[in-house]
């Protein structure tokens, strides 16, 4: 339950971002691929969850199952659109590096002049050339001096910190900066390998998950900074970033574990030495405690202000419509309190008063409802017809036929 609720809080932050930069009129082509990549793979694994919940009821197929079609119609999300291998592995690193880097494009736009502006060519190649050294020289140093201040500051930062909105922005907006140096540097670095970077998709996987791993953080604390003031938000929030934190931190440093070409070795010490320049001491970052992610699944389990935040937008039926989504969002707060009735009952030892008993009646109602599952007579239209056996039975009636058993006990 966690974890399907810090997923859904990532990706709703992502896509109230997202749809204000489209709403700007905007088309950030590489951020929408970290969006169409993530949302994707974090909805999945959050069906799948609901999956692992449901149980039994999310494979009975029928109007009662409200997972089954969702866990079914999600390979479609992961596939249009260029699936998501090619997304994670090419796409992403592949188109943004030059892109959004502050100078690479200066450069690639001098090398593509016409020789009448050769000269003018040459003094701007020169000047972005010396500019990508010293972006490269600057990122280095702001790696290691934010890898070594963040460490600090997570290790001596209380578990409980979080409870403060202004410390919980201005904590993980700090380790979101150190962690964005550290991308950077990756970046730059992964320029020594020339063109057969768009062949090295491991290395690009890994660091597009790091690169969606930042920008869904900041959306997530832009998220919390919108709704501040939602009980329970600042759990949910610190659950998500620590996760997200924990995921960037991972990918660095696998690439710099796995760093190909021939200059691989170096560039891997380099990255090394600037994203973790105290080695595993300045790698801090670790998933949310027990502590915190028995706190998140309270709130997901029990009725708060985050439960009816994750309520909004979905469709609720009108009274006296069957429909499971609706039934199960109204039925937990008569069961909770139908809980409560029956624990004080058998504290206090004594029967339950009329109200109390048609409480727990209505309670366990509900709850008989909303376990059962759709039956059919027949599994398939065949089925229905006058004189049809199942292929496995006649198949086992022709063995026996061969044989002088005629059942299993007497073949045993």
């Amino acid at each position: 339950m966690a974890k399907a609720g810090s997923d859904g809080l990532i990706t709703i932050a992502g896509g109230d971002v997202m749809n204000a930069i489209v709403d700007n009129h905007e088309a950030p082509m590489v951020i929408s691929s970290v969006m169409k990549q993530n949302c994707t793979e974090r909805g999945r694994r959050i069906v799948e969850c609901g999956m692992d919940i449901a149980a039994g009821s999310a494979i009975c197929r029928g109007d009662k199952n409200y997972m089954g079609n969702a866990y079914m119609s999600l390979p479609i999300a992961i596939t249009v659109e260029g699936a998501n291998i090619m997304t994670r592995s090419f796409q992403i690193i592949g188109q943004g590096l030059t892109r959004c880097h502050p100078h690479m494009s200066d450069l690639l736009k001098a090398l593509q002049l016409p020789p009448s502006q050769e000269k003018e060519g040459v003094k701007t190649f020169v000047a972005q050339f010396h500019k990508i050294v010293g972006h490269g020289i600057s990122n280095f140093f702001g790696s290691v001096s934010k890898g070594i201040t963040s460490t600090v500051s997570t290790k001596i930062r209380s578990k409980t910190a979080y409870k403060s909105g202004d410390d919980l922005l201005d904590y993980h907006e700090k380790q979101l900066l150190r962690l964005s140096n550290n991308f950077a540097l990756t970046a730059d670095l992964c320029f020594t390998l020339g063109g057969r970077l768009k062949f090295e998709e491991l290395l690009m996987g890994r660091l597009a998950d790091a690169l969606g791993a930042i920008y869904l953080g900041y959306a997530t604390l832009h998220h919390y900074h919108r709704r501040k003031g939602i009980e329970g938000l600042e759990a949910l929030t610190e659950h998500a970033m620590l996760r997200l934190e924990s995921e960037a931190q991972a990918a660095l440093y696998a690439a710099s574990e796995n760093f190909p070409g021939p200059l691989g070795p170096l560039a891997s010490t380099v990255m090394k030495m600037g994203c973790f320049p105290l080695g595993g001491i300045t790698r801090p970052y670790s998933e949310p405690s027990d502590t915190l992610t028995k706190e998140v699944s309270r709130l997901l389990t029990t009725p708060s202000e985050i439960r009816s935040m994750f309520e909004e937008g979905i469709y609720s039926a009108p009274d006296g419509t069957i429909h499971q989504m609706t039934d199960l969002i109204n039925a937990l707060p008569v069961c909770m309190e139908a809980d409560k009735v029956a624990k004080s009952l058998r504290q206090e030892k004594r029967e339950p008063t009329a109200d109390e008993a048609n409480l727990i009646a209505k309670a366990d109602a509900l709850r008989d409802a909303l376990i059962q599952v759709d039956v059919f007579e027949h599994a398939t239209a065949e089925e229905t017809q006058p004189g049809y056996v199942r292929p496995a039975l006649v198949g086992t009636e022709e063995r026996f036929k061969e044989m002088d058993q005629t059942v299993f006990k007497e073949a045993a």
